[in-house]
Formats: C-alpha cells, sequence, structure tokens
C-alpha cells in the first residue's frame, strides 16, 4: 500500500542512522581534547617559580648580593660575567659620549640642556685654558721661587678673566635658551652654572662630546 512502507526502505533508514557519527565523535573531531586540569594563570605560575627578590636598597646590599651571587659561579662563568660587564660600560661610554639621550645623566637630559651645551662648544672660551695655564703657574712658583710674587699676581689676574668669562658665559646661555624656549623653566643660576662648568674643561674632555664646530651658529 502507499502508506505503508517497504521492507527496503526500512533497511535503509537503519543503515543511514547506523552510519551517521556519534554525539562522541562529533565532539572529539571539533574540539581538542582537554588536559584534565585547567590552565594555571599567570600568578599562579609565577607563585610555583619562586618568589622574587626586591632590588637592593643601597650600595651595600647590592654589593653583598654579587658577592653572594659570585661565590655559586665557577671561574669560566665569573670570567664571563666580568667580560659581560666590562662591555656593557663600554657600550653605555661610548654612547653617553656620543649624546645619546637615553645614557646621559639626569644632569645632561633634555633639548634645554643640549643646546646649552652646543652655545658653549661653538664658542672659544677662555675659561677652557683654566686647566692647564693654571698647572703652568704652578710649576713656576715652585720652580721660581724669586718670581713667586709676581707668578701669583699674574694667576691672580688669569682667575679674575676665568671668572669674568664664565659669568658672561653663563648670561649668555640663559640669554639664548629664553629666546630658544621661552616656556622651559630650565634656566637662571643652575643653567649658567652649568654652561660655566662645561666651559671650565678642555674641550677634548667634555662629557658629552661636543657636537659643533668653533664658531657655528647656535
Amino acid at each position: 500500500m502507499p502508506w505503508q512502507r517497504s521492507t527496503d526502505d526500512a533497511d535503509a533508514i537503519e543503515t543511514a542512522v547506523d552510519e551517521s557519527p556519534s554525539p562522541e565523535m562529533t565532539r572529539k573531531s571539533a574540539y581538542t581534547e582537554s588536559k584534565g586540569r585547567p590552565t594555571p594563570k599567570r600568578r599562579e605560575a609565577e607563585r610555583k617559580r619562586g618568589p622574587v627578590a626586591p632590588p637592593p636598597q643601597n650600595r651595600s646590599e647590592a654589593r653583598a648580593r654579587r658577592k653572594e651571587l659570585r661565590s655559586t659561579m665557577s671561574k669560566e662563568d665569573r670570567a664571563q660575567a666580568r667580560a659581560k660587564q666590562r662591555d656593557l660600560r663600554n657600550e653605555m661610554r661610548e654612547r653617553r659620549l656620543a649624546g645619546d639621550e637615553e645614557y646621559l645623566l639626569p644632569k645632561d637630559k633634555g633639548p634645554v640642556r643640549r643646546y646649552a651645551r652646543d652655545l658653549v662648544d661653538a664658542r672659544r672660551n677662555f675659561a677652557g685654558l683654566f686647566t692647564p695655564v693654571a698647572l703652568v703657574f704652578i710649576v713656576l712658583v715652585y720652580g721660581l721661587p724669586k718670581l713667586s710674587g709676581l707668578v701669583s699676581i699674574a694667576l691672580l689676574v688669569f682667575v679674575l678673566l676665568v671668572v669674568a668669562d664664565s659669568v658672561y658665559l653663563g648670561r649668555m646661555v640663559n640669554r639664548k635658551v629664553r629666546e630658544r624656549f621661552p616656556e622651559s623653566t630650565d634656566g637662571g643660576f643652575r643653567l649658567g652654572w652649568y654652561a660655566a662648568a662645561r666651559g671650565l674643561q678642555m674641550r677634548r674632555l667634555r662629557v658629552p662630546k661636543p657636537q659643533v664646530s668653533h664658531g657655528e651658529a647656535g
């Protein structure tokens, strides 16, 4: 009869049901098998590695930690650590000499301080002769005791000239910095002293190294 299914149709339906994937097989193909435990959080993982020692509070504590660390290292490891530290110090020194902002001391950082250094380095400062000339005067005082009075007077005059040149340099730097950076709070006596101290140094000994030539406009 039309409303009755034949035996062949019933067998086909049962075969299709048997061959369809089971829920368990579908879940395995769609999902990765669980590890059986929850993934540890970051804090739990860090806690398992052990507590992290706080940074040293002073130099003596840092020195004690370095000594304790060296006691657990072999001779070859200590040599490699010293070589690595030496290379790191040399690299930091080279970058500081080159004026790399990241490696400069706090007193040298910032566009204002960089501009002040350029002003000092572009000028032939009389104060820069202080160190070599003072050494010459000292030698003359001890080498020519009969002329020590005249040498002392000449040294005093030279020191007064150095002071006058340093004062002029500090004021000049402050004036030009106010013109270039009108909103900057870095100025006054501190900036003038910074410029004068750099002017007192011999050009080849200045840190960072001069980035401008003599006579270059600031």
